[in-house]
């Protein structure tokens, strides 16, 4: 008889804490590194001496996508993405009273074995090739962002030979050749598929939200889970407001968490700046919240975070941008 591993995974941004139960035995929680080698050395264990195993997370859509989806494709193993909402309810209705990454990997492997177990299903190709362009679209554009301030270096010096600085500026033409090349096939890629164009034109419907802003964001929203809320949208972006206290007296400004998917905080970064300079009733958010004291930094997260629930409305409700929506001017 072959055995059948039940394994609850709680995922954090650098480890998975892992609990396993195997023939009715649950052995101590493991910890395994959230990387690739991670992944591989944790379906490694649980599928050793040719068992099966039932995996359960959470669908906190952050840490989580990659490892879903190296278990979704290893043999004799089943994956469930459960809602971290359905877990926690598990786990009071279970007399949960203290929380660790050990206890909430116990709780998930409890609620692997008692609920329904449904199987996940992976992402469509085309989502997924869709973050893979955009996420390349977004690592040469940095690399050509460090040639571009190479060379600007390089011609204020008379030592550096000429040589290296048209090596540069041949890299930084190069750079921007390949970057048109995937922004290209991005759009192709979303042309073809009508849930994806749908959504990029609505995307873009925003003035400030161009062709690779659009692009970037799209990528990392289309890759959520469907029943994420807003606020989950606002919590997996890292722009909520978390609130920082030390002793009694002292109260710092609530700053945003910046525990999120950075992808994304940085694809809305812009589109935000140029939104609050072409988007008038944008500009009228941005500059209330300038007048109530807010620096330009704290505004513009602001837009920021409001501008994300915009595009959920906006994606949900198949609609284009409505700056009276966004804010009334004179409110």
């Amino acid at each position: 008889m072959k055995k059948q591993n039940w394994v609850g995974v709680d995922v954090g941004s650098r480890e998975l804490v892992v609990a396993v139960e195997q023939n009715g035995k649950r052995g101590e929680a493991l910890a395994f590194e959230n990387t690739t080698e991670g992944h591989r050395k944790l379906i490694h264990f649980i599928t050793k001496r040719g068992a099966s195993a039932r995996v359960v997370l959470e669908s906190t859509g952050v840490y989580g996508l990659d490892l879903a989806l190296a278990l979704e494709r290893a043999p004799r193993v089943e994956v469930m993405v459960a809602n971290p909402r359905a877990i926690s309810h598990f786990g009071r209705a279970s007399l949960q009273r203290s929380k660790s990454d050990v206890l909430d990997a116990e709780i998930i492997l409890e609620f692997a074995k008692r609920m329904p177990f449904e199987p996940w299903v992976a992402p469509a190709r085309e989502i997924l090739d869709l973050r893979a362009i955009s996420r390349r679209m977004e690592a040469l554009t940095k690399t050509a962002t460090q040639e571009k301030n190479r060379l600007h270096a390089s011609n204020q010096s008379a030592e550096l030979s000429e040589v290296v600085r048209e090596d540069i500026a041949l890299s930084i033409e190069h750079l921007a050749m390949r970057i048109a090349q995937l922004r290209d096939q991005a759009l192709q890629l979303i042309a073809s598929h009508p849930h994806l164009r749908d959504a990029f034109g609505h995307l873009t419907s925003v003035k400030g939200i161009a062709e690779v802003a659009g692009i970037q964001i799209l990528a990392e929203l289309a890759i959520l889970p469907k029943d994420m809320n807003v606020r989950q949208w606002v919590a997996h972006a890292g722009l909520d407001p978390r609130q920082y206290q030390s002793g009694t007296s002292i109260h710092k400004p609530a700053r945003i968490s910046k525990t999120g998917n950075t992808h994304l905080r940085r694809a809305l970064f812009m589109p935000a700046l140029v939104a609050v300079q072409h988007e008038p009733h944008v500009a009228a958010f941005y500059e209330k919240l300038l007048g109530r004291g807010k620096t330009k930094m704290q505004a513009n997260v602001a837009v920021m975070r409001k501008l994300l629930h915009a595009i959920y409305g906006m994606i949900t409700h198949e609609q284009d941008f409505k700056g009276e929506k966004f804010f009334a001017i004179g409110a």
